[in-house]
Formats: structure tokens, C-alpha cells, sequence
């Protein structure tokens, strides 16, 4: 696996395809419009799903992998395990280290998305279910979306900014129904994780477009490594050890597939659509979340399921095509 690393190498990033971004695609992921259309746009609105899909059985991973270990544990064992993942994919690549004026990003990403929200969202996953806990997934695209237009000046059309706040509106009401209208003791940790995890993707998501997304992943994950192995040593002893086929693969699930794959492919997509528009993705999130918790955690779920899946899907395609129309200059 060979991969250029610099956003100064405009051919075609290849990390198991021949898929490319062009410094004209990574100039337009800020703007939020008229980017992405036509195949780019569909192969970027498809890796980002599949990232979405990666997440959306975060959640019940968690809580299997809370069977066997604690939650600082827990956290520390998924940093350690993605990152010597990704560090052995950047060796295999001959990855030169990221450039000096990309490191403060890489560290936004590695405080936001590898430490800030899987600790804050185990924390809260000890009081909280699965289903409370989708409450913050619903309003994460719309704070991603907020996010990215503070950093990069992305400009969604208003289209956009109704598609986004009617589909985030169905997702809280949907969810907080669910979890019977109460609010739980995990609800400040969720509410951190909200915040720190759109400033990581939309950092990351900005990085993004000037290196190979996996690059930013990975980056960011040996970043945390030192962190890792001291709070493993650290929470381990501490904390009691009660191997299950559930807890190992949580854990496993955890690591390797939402925090590496599924970062990979977030931001691959995120750089080929935009932060705005990749972020409403998520909308679908806690609704799939929530039919995970049905099949593996035995968790209920309404018959009111179907009606909200429609009404997000409108949303999100109403985010979509608004993102990619053009706004007159």
C-alpha cells in the first residue's frame, strides 16, 4: 500500500483502489456547494455512508465491550489496538511525517474523535442505553454542519440549513421518546462528546483534503498511543478484567472497525462532498443504531420506527441535493 502524503502530490491517492482527489476536489470540500457532483459526488456520498454504518454499531459495541472490561479500560485498549493498526499501515506505506502546519489539526482530531468522544460516550453508556445515548448522534450532523461553517467558511444554501434542522428535529424527538422523555446522568458526558467530536470531524474532514483520509486517521490514533499504553497500564489493574465473547468482540469492533475503518472512510468521503453535507449523513445513524440495539442488545424499539427512517430519509436527501446546487455568485 502506497500513498503520496502531502496535498503538494495532486495524482491519485491509491490505498487499495484507484480512487483519486484532485487538488481542484479538495479546493471545493470547504465550500459546501456545487462540490461533489455527478460520480465523484456518489462515490464520496457512499464512502461516507459506510462510515456512518461503521458507527452506528459503536454504541452497542460499547456496551458489549463494557461486559468484560471497564470503561477507562475500555478506552484505552481501542486507542491502543487502532493505533498500532494504523501506525502499521503507515510503515507498510513509507508514510513521511505530516507536515509541520497539519499537526495542530491532527491533534484536534486525536482530542476530539479518538480520546474525547469514545471516553465520554463509555461514560455515559454506564448509566445511559443505547438508545438515550443515539440522542447525541442526532444532533451531531447539525453541530458538525455549525462546526464547518465557523472553520472553513462552508456556506450551505438555506435549503440545506431547513433540510438539516427538520431532519435533526425529527431524530431528537424520535429518540428522546424512546428513552421515555427523561433525561439521564449520562446526559453531560453525551453533550461533551457532542461538542468534541464535530470540532475532530471537522478538522478532520479539512485535512482531509490535503492528505489521504487514512492518513489523518492514522496520524491522529499514533498521536494518542503514548496515552494509550499509560492509561491501559494504569486502568487495567484498576479496574476488574471478565473476558466474554461479547467483551472481545466489542473491543475488536471498536478499534478496528469504527475507529479505523470507519474514520477512514468518513473522511475519504468528507473530503470528496464536503463537511456539510457528509455531516447530515449521520441523521440515519441513530435510527440504525437503535435496530442494532434491537438484534444485539435485545433493547426496545417502537413501531414508530418506520414512520421516522422515512421522514430521515427525506431529510437527507434533501440535504444532499441541496449541497450540491450552486449558489449564484
Amino acid at each position: 500500500m502506497r500513498a503520496k502524503d502531502s496535498a503538494t502530490n495532486n495524482g491519485t491517492i491509491a490505498v487499495g483502489s484507484s480512487v483519486g482527489i484532485d487538488s481542484g476536489a479538495g479546493s471545493a470540500a470547504g465550500s459546501g456547494t456545487g462540490h461533489g457532483t455527478g460520480r465523484e459526488g456518489n462515490r464520496g456520498a457512499v464512502l461516507a455512508g459506510l462510515g456512518v454504518l461503521a458507527f452506528s454499531l459503536t454504541f452497542p459495541s460499547t456496551a458489549w465491550g463494557l461486559e468484560s472490561f471497564g470503561p477507562w479500560s475500555l478506552v484505552a485498549l481501542r486507542t491502543l489496538l487502532a493505533a498500532v493498526i494504523a501506525g502499521s499501515a503507515l510503515l507498510l506505506g513509507r508514510v513521511a511525517l505530516p507536515d509541520r502546519r497539519h499537526r495542530a489539526g491532527l491533534v484536534v482530531v486525536a482530542a476530539g474523535v479518538v480520546i474525547g468522544f469514545p471516553l465520554l460516550t463509555t461514560l455515559a453508556l454506564q448509566t445511559s442505553t443505547t438508545s438515550h445515548a443515539a440522542v447525541v448522534v442526532g444532533l451531531l450532523p447539525l453541530t458538525t454542519a455549525v462546526f464547518s461553517s465557523l472553520r472553513t467558511g462552508a456556506r450551505p444554501p438555506r435549503a440545506f440549513w431547513v433540510a438539516a434542522l427538520a431532519g435533526a428535529a425529527v431524530v431528537i424527538v424520535f429518540t428522546v421518546q424512546q428513552s421515555g422523555g427523561e433525561l439521564s446522568g449520562g446526559d453531560l458526558y453525551l453533550f461533551g462528546a457532542l461538542l468534541v467530536c464535530a470540532a475532530g470531524y471537522t478538522e478532520g474532514g479539512r485535512l482531509a483534503r490535503v492528505m489521504p483520509g487514512w492518513q489523518v486517521v492514522g496520524w491522529a490514533l499514533v498521536l494518542c498511543l503514548p496515552l494509550a499504553v499509560a492509561g491501559a497500564a494504569v486502568a487495567l489493574p484498576a479496574e476488574p478484567v471478565r473476558l466474554t465473547a461479547h467483551g472481545v468482540i466489542g473491543l475488536i469492533w471498536v478499534a478496528a472497525g469504527s475507529t479505523f475503518l470507519g474514520l477512514y472512510v468518513w473522511y475519504r468521503g468528507m473530503a470528496e462532498i464536503g463537511v456539510p453535507r457528509a455531516s447530515q449523513l449521520q441523521l440515519a445513524q441513530p435510527l440504525l443504531t437503535l435496530v442494532w440495539s434491537f438484534f444485539l442488545l435485545g433493547e426496545t424499539v417502537s413501531a414508530a420506527a418506520p414512520a421516522a427512517a422515512l421522514a430521515v430519509l427525506v431529510c437527507i436527501a434533501a440535504t444532499q441535493r441541496a449541497g450540491r446546487a450552486r449558489r449564484p455568485r
